[in-house]
């Protein structure tokens, strides 16, 4: 550093990524899963033509070219970086005793890898890597998808750990809850363009959504049942239109939700979510419980279980995103051991179960921590 450039003659090892090209384009072009900024860039490289590239450098440190009188190079990064996905399965392979069961998950057809990166490691994860995979030969499975991400920023500027310009982890454990934080990534993804965090839209979120529709649903829903039905899911009456609608619906979005996960557009998987919750809060205003339930207890009894079930499988689609506050809600439902032991299926309540004294899922943030966190950012660590 603050030296002076210059030239120098020297010898490298190049990988010849111009055989691949045509090869290459033509499995890509197979990839109309991929997300469109990783299938645009990546068609935009092939059909301008790949140049060979330097896979070795003039430098002291890092992983050494295992040839005699190269001692004085090393392999580039990139280069070296992702055969680590192969060689670590190798490795762990014959660790856990059975050298070859690392075959399972490279040569198997039915095996699928994710690569999850960010959109300046796209090249090295849908051009350089899969053209090492072609050259090895050996029958080597090809990325299925590399869902990319753009940039996040916050409060309008690029992260910098250097300059405080961060969110420390541990840190945000100290104050907040988990969920709230997994809730506005999640949502606020940057899948298609660069989004930015603020501390702002933090609360907002929070307060808004997860406090005042979800939240909402699942606090009144429950405490009224806990007060009213003895603590148990009550058993319901015939079901009308209007439950059997909300029902149907909600099975429907484990569905829509299961295949959004899969394409991995979680964006979209959170947002069918929420859309759910808002439509279950809109069913229980029409459907007024708390006010049925003096004159025909019975219809209470079949709008707040159809609440219920429907609340139950909110917190499988959302355990993904909010694990801790979905596992909690599983316990108030009166379901014993992991949430994710019961998997992804419907479930549905059986009446009589009994349920747990609800607490309220998350915690409604004063506004004045927007200036307190934005004050911090860039000020030297206490």
């Amino acid at each position: 550093c603050s030296t002076t450039p210059v030239f120098r003659d020297t010898e490298h090892f190049f990988l010849k990524l111009s055989a691949f090209n045509a090869d290459l384009l033509q499995w890509v072009k197979t990839k109309t899963h991929w997300r469109p900024n990783v299938l645009n860039f990546s068609t935009r490289y092939l059909e301008e033509g790949l140049k060979d590239r330097a896979i070795t450098r003039d430098i002291d440190w890092g992983v050494a070219v295992p040839l005699d009188g190269f001692g004085d190079k090393r392999i580039y990064v990139w280069f070296e970086a992702v055969i680590g996905y192969l060689s670590a399965a190798k490795e762990w392979a014959t660790i856990s005793g059975n050298e070859e069961k690392w075959r399972d998950f490279w040569q198997n057809s039915e095996a699928k890898s994710y690569y999850f990166i960010g959109k300046d490691n796209i090249p090295f994860h849908t051009l350089i890597w899969p053209a090492m995979l072609m050259g090895y030969g050996d029958n080597l499975n090809l990325p299925y998808d590399v869902p990319a991400n753009e940039f996040l920023t916050i409060e309008g500027r690029k992260l910098s750990t250097s300059q405080n310009w961060a969110v420390w982890l541990l840190d945000y454990l100290d104050r907040y809850d988990p969920d709230p934080l997994r809730y506005l990534f999640s949502i606020n993804m940057p899948e298609a363009s660069d989004t930015d965090f603020s501390w702002r839209e933090f609360v907002r979120r929070n307060n808004d959504e997860l406090v005042a529709t979800y939240g909402n649903l699942v606090h009144r829903v429950l405490t009224f049942v806990y007060r009213n039905f003895e603590g148990s899911v009550p058993e319901p009456g015939e079901f009308d239109a209007q439950d059997s609608q909300i029902l149907t619906g909600a099975r429907n979005t484990l569905e829509t939700v299961d295949g959004r996960l899969y394409g991995c557009h979680f964006r979209e998987a959170i947002r069918a979510v929420m859309a759910l919750a808002q439509e279950a809060n809109r069913y229980l205003d029409d459907k007024s419980p708390w006010k049925k339930i003096k004159e025909d207890r019975q219809a209470a009894a079949t709008s707040l279980y159809v609440a219920l079930n429907v609340i139950a499988n909110l917190k499988t689609m959302l355990y993904p995103f909010l694990p801790f506050s979905s596992q909690r809600l599983h316990e108030y439902l009166g379901f014993t051991g992991r949430i994710e032991d019961y998997g992804w299926n419907w479930q549905e309540l059986p009446p009589g179960q009994k349920l747990l004294p609800p607490q309220p899922l998350f915690s409604k943030l004063d506004d004045s921590l927007v200036e307190e966190e934005a004050k911090k950012l860039g000020q030297p660590p206490l």
